[in-house]
């Protein structure tokens, strides 16, 4: 994982063998469970494993053992899976879709994974049974910001950290964003951007710490956060 190392993220061996299965059970079981486009096993290193991996090389970040995280839209298990890898952290990998909610418990299980755990459920059902228990929740291109910033809040923590990964966000997204935060007692902390290798793409993540009590009531009935959302004007 030399990629890993051009960021500043050292990746053992140990680490790097249960990376690199995860993508070959993700890849053979795409083929009857639809999971990813991403295919090619080079291409997969970079935007599944590496891509997931980028907020570790951010200072804000500080993800350990003994930290609990939330992913948000899981996915094939991204990033749930290889951060859980990397730092052993507890971890609860969220997708509203069933099929790839079993895959990932599947691959977690294959893998050895200790601390992770994939659910099927929605994010506003969630943040009823486990509120204000995350020290991190992740979310990597699965919603605008200010819809990510309304389900994460009330499953933060008091100083807890909100991390999304997007490509080019537009400068209304980012604006609806930070309205959005103010109102969910959310700020801003840093934003930082990366290059992937061979022009495979630029990545921007948004670090949105919880400073203060929101001023509206959390969670909003389900549904409401993508039909109605926060900082809209």
């Amino acid at each position: 994982m030399n990629e890993l190392r051009s960021f500043g993220i050292d990746c053992p061996e140990d680490k790097a063998t249960k990376l690199v299965g995860h993508l070959e059970l993700l890849i053979e079981k795409n083929k009857v469970v639809n999971l990813t486009r991403i295919v090619d096993p080079s291409s997969a290193v970079t935007l599944h494993v590496v891509d997931s991996l980028l907020p570790l090389a951010c200072q804000d970040v500080r993800l350990e053992v003994a930290s609990t995280f939330l992913d948000i839209g899981t996915g094939g298990g991204f990033p749930g899976i290889p951060l859980g890898v990397m730092t052993g952290a507890h971890g609860l990998l969220v997708d509203s879709v069933g099929k790839k909610v079993k895959a990932v418990n599947e691959f977690i299980s294959e893998l050895g994974v200790d601390g992770l755990e994939a659910r099927h459920t929605r994010v506003e059902e969630l943040a009823h049974a486990i509120p204000g228990s995350q020290d991190y929740v992740f979310a990597r291109a699965v919603a605008q910001s200010n819809v990510l910033i309304e389900y994460a809040t009330p499953l933060l923590r008091r100083d807890g950290l909100l991390v999304i990964q997007k490509a080019r966000p537009e400068i209304e997204e980012l604006t609806c964003a930070e309205r959005a935060a103010k109102l969910c007692g959310l700020t801003l902390v840093s934003r930082e951007t990366f290059e992937l290798r061979d022009g495979l793409g630029h990545r921007e993540i948004l670090m949105y710490r919880k400073t203060s009590k929101s001023k509206i009531k959390l969670p909003r009935r389900v549904g409401l956060a993508s039909k109605e959302p926060l900082g809209v004007e």
